[in-house]
């Protein structure tokens, strides 16, 4: 990454938000601060935030509702803060749209192991020339490295999705990357920890149905019918299976 990456750190406890900006700071981050959903709106159109590190209860609009905000108009990464414990709290906000989930009290080099998950999944190095899965056909007039099927184009340099019809789709940077994984093994059953191990994501173990979460939201952008899917199969007891033909340029 070029710059300091630039952290927004959203929690009505000023507590909370002094240690986050005093540690992340030492470790050489960018640290912004909001309190609310106005602060959060203001910050953004403010210039490039990197990750945002956004409490689930506040007052007001809650971290929930910002998280969906925040994603309508962004692929900024969302590691979500909470209090809460439960499965259920988890899943509903990897579905609003985080990206990782951490419960208070947590440890300071946790936060900073999986903010820097999320920053690497945000912007990966390239993929390997010696990379062990097998290539896909290749897909002639595809712009760059990219892989394509059934008119969608994934291009792997602007990690940008377009649609039959050329238009580009918003996948956050864990919508890319299982997206990724999919197309680069299609036609193949893939176990869930199989998925979270080719998409770089072990921070998704600790989620029991994080995948299915993501599978979930990924087939909501690509699927003409997300509750009869054609692209992203379900093998009972088995994992997923991508059924398409895949070509790469």
């Amino acid at each position: 990454m070029d710059e300091t990456p630039h952290i927004l750190v959203v929690d009505d406890d000023p507590l909370i938000r002094s240690l986050l900006r005093r540690y992340l700071t030492g470790e050489s981050f960018r640290v912004s601060e909001a309190v609310d959903g106005a602060g959060v709106r203001a910050a953004l159109a403010q210039g490039p935030i990197h990750a945002v590190l956004l409490d689930l209860v506040m007052p007001g609009e809650d971290g929930l509702s910002l998280a969906r905000q925040i994603r309508q108009r962004s692929n900024v990464p969302i590691l979500m803060l909470t209090g809460k414990g439960e499965l259920i709290d988890r899943v509903v906000g990897l579905e609003a749209g985080a990206d990782d989930y951490i419960t208070k009290p947590f440890e300071l080099r946790e936060l900073l192991a999986r903010l820097r998950a999320v920053l690497r999944r945000a912007s990966p190095p390239p993929l390997p020339v010696s990379d062990p899965e097998p290539a896909p056909a290749p897909c002639p007039g595809a712009p760059g490295e990219a892989l394509c099927f059934e008119g969608w184009t994934l291009d792997l340099v602007k990690r940008e999705l377009r649609n039959p019809d050329g238009v580009s789709v918003a996948l956050t940077a864990g919508e890319f990357e299982l997206l990724r994984v999919f197309a680069s093994n299609p036609n193949r059953v893939l176990s869930r920890d199989r998925l979270i191990e080719l998409a770089k994501g072990r921070e998704w173990a600790s989620f029991d149905r994080a995948i299915d979460t993501q599978v979930g939201r990924l087939r909501k952008k690509i699927e003409t019918d997300p509750a009869n899917p054609t692209l992203i199969k379900t093998v009972r007891g088995g994992g997923y299976i991508f059924a398409a033909a895949v070509r790469q340029d």
